[in-house]
């Protein structure tokens, strides 16, 4: 077998495993848009609203922040949410940086992020006084954290 028929082959080689990884990694970005198994009633971007609030007894109303101390943005999030003068909880998967007049929960991967079908950091739920979920999604800027908070203010 002649070099160019050997590199010919090893090409077609390369060709069909590369097809065979590029098949797999579309699947598994179809079954991470389905949403994590067995989330019946919540969405995929957390809680529904509406829905009971997981971990209300142990929070109470107000803002959740679901955070991550290496997040750049979640930093501008909490400065922002610590300026609004309502109940904040930030919670972090792993630890937690102080944050004066915050209530803040450290290493909270597989409790309430996972209670509360946590996607991606920074992400607000507002809770209501009667532990329901008013609001829940991801918010990539302070603008969008006050964009979620005066959505809620008006439709209260």
């Amino acid at each position: 077998m002649s070099f160019q028929n050997s590199a010919l082959l090893l090409s077609w080689v390369a060709i069909v495993l590369l097809a065979l990884v590029v098949a797999g990694l579309v699947r598994q970005v179809h079954a991470l848009s389905q949403g994590p198994p067995g989330s019946a009633g919540q969405s995929p971007l957390g809680p529904a609203a509406g829905t009971r609030a997981p971990g209300f007894d142990r929070l109470g109303p107000g803002l959740l922040l679901f955070l991550d101390v290496d997040c750049g943005v979640c930093v501008e999030v909490l400065d922002e949410a610590g300026s609004l003068g309502r109940p904040i909880h930030a919670i972090f998967a792993g630890a937690a940086p102080e944050a004066p007049g915050i209530t803040v929960l450290a290493n909270e991967r597989d409790g309430l992020f996972e209670d509360y079908a946590v996607p991606a950091t920074p992400f607000a739920v507002l809770v209501d006084a009667s532990g329901r979920v008013r609001a829940a999604q991801p918010v990539g800027s302070t603008e969008a954290l006050r964009e979620l908070l005066g959505d809620t203010e008006v439709s209260r």
